[in-house]
């Protein structure tokens, strides 16, 4: 029988500090949260439409990760690239 992991919740806090001050404090702490972006063009597309959105609405964006990908396929054709990010960005003190 396979070990079936917790599935994170949609949005992630993260506790993990980056460094550890020798004070004991810590140095920053980051979140995570998914959206989902389309493109009609490429996933690379998708990826930089997600990317500049959540920009407009976070501070501190330090990076993103694609989760899933998928198309949107309609008579045969692609009409649409559809990525899943998780988008990390450092929490104001």
């Amino acid at each position: 029988m396979k070990d079936k992991k917790k599935k994170k919740s949609k949005d992630e806090v993260i506790s993990a500090a980056s460094t550890v001050e020798s004070s004991g404090s810590v140095g920053s702490v980051a979140r995570v949260t998914e959206i989902i972006a389309s493109s009609p063009t490429s996933f690379e597309d998708a990826v930089a439409v997600g990317v500049a959105r959540a920009c407009k609405t976070l501070q501190n964006v330090t990076g993103a990760w694609v989760q899933d990908q998928k198309v949107d396929v309609a008579d045969g054709k692609i009409t649409a690239f559809r990525v899943n990010l998780k988008v990390t960005f450092i929490l104001n003190d």
